[in-house]
């Protein structure tokens, strides 16, 4: 029931979100565009500008932010209990901000030159990539295990040697455009966003959730110790190798299309968490949608509150998140440190 209500939600945002921007076009005529779209039905002439606006431009960019939405509020719930600690996101295990490193490198070097308009993106996804190989690397253990502690600490290091490095190669970029495309990306948007960018992250975002809903009695279970794990038939260490795999595809296809969006791993699995309890099967049922739900309209406050400008994604979700959380953290004290 909660599922088929939050589509419906989902739905009614989408049709809503494609229909608003400079160019208000209401609920009723977008829907109609969409099934002419779809159906191959026929529009009049004086219609065809408008059907552009709708079909090209904004429905690919509000369907690629309902997808990075579930993808992220996906990957934070695996990525909490994985390392048991309810502050961890895609940022704390170092993915994001190694995505960050690849397309500002990409974007200040001109490498990848080949792939064109995606070549910002490959390089997200390569640098997230190698974040997560150095990530494990860096804390499995002798033995090949990875402890939670290890993980979550490993991360935060490699995540702040990313964040220098990005740095250092923005203080260096030849010109002043090249500097402010770069911090504009790393904060995130979807005003690159394409038909043919879709495939891809469709793909990611629905397999990689489908795959985790999978591990929700693993996810469960692991939140309880890694001896409590082990007693019950289910191997920590290689559940949580195939999890950080998993997570790091997951989180370099996102940040490749969107930046380094933040707050949205974090925030939405808690909020879900009061909503429906903490087995991880209802959770990530649910949370990818809410998710979706939510990045839909903060895309839409994004390109449309101080248009024709727009405001990055991650200034949005942070100054949501912020309050949410503090006011999460002390409803939650014992979840998160408190009494």
């Amino acid at each position: 029931m909660t599922c088929a209500l939050l589509l419906a939600v989902l739905l009614a945002s989408v049709v809503v979100a494609i229909g608003l921007g400079s160019a208000v076009i209401t609920p009723g005529e977008t829907a109609r565009y969409l099934w002419a779209a779809l159906s191959g039905g026929r529009i009049g002439a004086d219609e065809v500008t408008t059907y552009q606006i709708i079909w090209q431009i904004r429905t690919p960019r509000v369907l690629l932010a309902a997808l990075v939405g579930a993808g992220l509020s996906a990957v934070g719930v695996a990525i909490q209990a994985m390392v048991r600690n309810a502050l961890a996101d895609p940022f704390v295990l170092g993915v994001s901000s190694g995505a960050s490193v690849g397309a500002v490198g990409v974007t200040v070097t001109g490498g990848l030159a080949a792939l064109g308009i995606y070549a910002v993106s490959a390089g997200a996804f390569i640098g997230a990539l190698v974040a997560s190989f150095l990530v494990y690397a860096a804390s499995a253990s002798r033995g090949g295990g990875l402890s939670p502690l290890r993980l979550v600490l490993t991360g935060v290091a490699m995540s702040l040697g990313f964040q220098a490095v990005m740095s250092v190669i923005i203080y260096f970029a030849p010109d002043s455009e090249a500097t402010s495309m770069v911090l504009y990306w790393t904060m995130g948007s979807f005003g690159a966003a394409t038909w043919g960018a879709l495939p891809v992250v469709s793909v990611a975002a629905l397999l990689g959730i489908a795959v985790l809903y999978r591990y929700g009695r693993a996810l469960d279970v692991m939140t309880l110790g890694d001896e409590t794990a082990a007693s019950l038939g289910i191997s920590p260490d290689r559940h949580r190798k195939g999890l950080l795999v998993l997570v790091s595809l997951v989180t370099g296809v996102m940040v490749a299309v969107s930046g380094a969006v933040s707050f949205v791993g974090l925030v939405m699995p808690h909020v879900v968490r009061m909503a429906v309890g903490a087995g991880h099967a209802r959770v990530l049922a649910v949370a990818p949608l809410v998710g979706a739900v939510f990045m839909v309209w903060v895309d839409l406050a994004s390109r449309t509150l101080v248009a024709p400008r727009e405001l990055p994604l991650g200034a949005i979700t942070a100054l949501v998140g912020v309050p949410v959380f503090i006011a999460l953290m002390r409803r939650k004290a014992a979840v998160f440190g408190g009494r």
